[in-house]
């Protein structure tokens, strides 16, 4: 048995913790061991049943699927997780009806598709949850990653934003089987 908890703890500490501040809805914390970092949330706050284009944070446990960077902006991450180049032509589609919702796509795009490759830096590092994508469920919500805040740390649509060293600092101490729990 006390294997069993001692498999727990390291879960816990490979695990980073996104939680929403008191008396803000888009502001939060996340935590990784004694490690912390100010973040900011989507602007519908943090719920239970996302829905595709309600501005909210999902909440739940969902893996680290990979980082993704800017590399004309931000030298090659240090992370135990994979880790590709963004390209100019990289999307991500967000059409609820198309075969490729909520996975990435070769801009141009027939449908929907946001734009990766961003020229306001938000990009510059991301962090691909996996959140709603085994299996994947219409309009369920789609992009939802970890990535540098606005200038203004205004809300995201959904996402976890960090500042870019904040958030490069976080990706060094990910590994493959880590997780982001979110929680109101």
């Amino acid at each position: 048995m006390a294997r069993r908890h001692d498999v727990s703890i390291i879960h816990e500490q490979r695990d980073a913790v996104a939680a929403r501040m008191p008396q803000s809805a888009s502001r939060g914390r996340v935590r990784l061991g004694p490690r912390g970092w100010p973040c900011v949330l989507g602007e519908g706050a943090i719920v239970a049943l996302k829905r595709e284009g309600d501005g909210a944070t999902p909440a739940g446990k969902f893996g680290f699927r990979r980082v993704l960077y800017r590399a004309d902006r931000v030298i090659h991450p240090r992370t135990g997780l994979p880790v590709s180049a963004i390209k100019s032509d990289d999307g991500w589609c967000d059409a609820p009806n198309d075969r490729n919702y909520n996975r990435p796509v070769a801009l141009p795009y027939g449908a929907s598709a946001e734009k990766m490759w961003r020229q306001d830096g938000l990009y510059d590092v991301v962090v691909v949850l996996g959140y709603n994508d085994r299996p994947r469920v219409r309009w369920r919500g789609s992009a939802v990653f970890m990535h540098v805040w606005s200038p203004d740390r205004g809300p995201t649509a959904g996402c976890v934003a960090l500042a870019r060293h904040d958030l490069l600092e976080l990706v060094a101490h990910l590994a493959p089987g880590a997780a982001l729990v979110i929680r109101p």
